[in-house]
């Protein structure tokens, strides 16, 4: 006798205000960046966070960037909400922490951290020595704060 599959039931979504996490290996590319801020607004837009897709692609594709030029290695973008604080880290392999650095009015580059103190709720990083169960290097992350409400309930979940 000879019987149907059970048919795919998809989980249902995670509500609203429950805590979820993201994280994106990049390649040392030029072409990661565009495509860690790709995939954060979709992300964003999933997970009815629009209102912090701005910033949020703003500063992590300068994080990325940065990473991407600086570094001989791979990268990792990592989202990670707690309602109502969206966190963004980016990882890489150098341990060298970025330096505050006032460049020429008109220099091409270097603004990275003022932007990232101008634009973020909050920010940090830190240097990971090497460790036994992986490669060392530093995480420099940002937080921003949803100033609205949660979205609708027919939106939430």
């Amino acid at each position: 006798m000879r019987t149907e599959p059970a048919p795919y039931v998809h989980p249902a979504p995670i509500p609203f205000a429950d805590p979820w996490q993201y994280e994106l290996t990049i390649p040392c590319d030029p072409r990661s960046p565009g495509i860690a801020r790709t995939t954060l607004r979709t992300i964003l837009a999933a997970h009815n966070l629009a209102e912090l897709s701005y910033r949020t692609e703003l500063l992590a594709t300068e994080l990325a960037t940065n990473s991407v030029r600086h570094t001989k290695g791979p990268a990792a973008v990592r989202l990670q909400w707690l309602h109502p604080v969206l966190r963004v880290s980016v990882w890489d392999m150098s341990p060298d922490m970025p330096k505050p650095y006032a460049p020429p009015a008109d220099a091409e580059a270097g603004r990275g951290l003022a932007i990232l103190e101008l634009v973020a709720d909050r920010w940090g990083g830190c240097a990971i020595g090497e460790a036994p169960y992986g490669p060392g290097g530093k995480t420099i992350w940002f937080e921003l704060t949803l100033s609205s409400g949660p979205p609708p309930p027919a939106l939430a979940n």
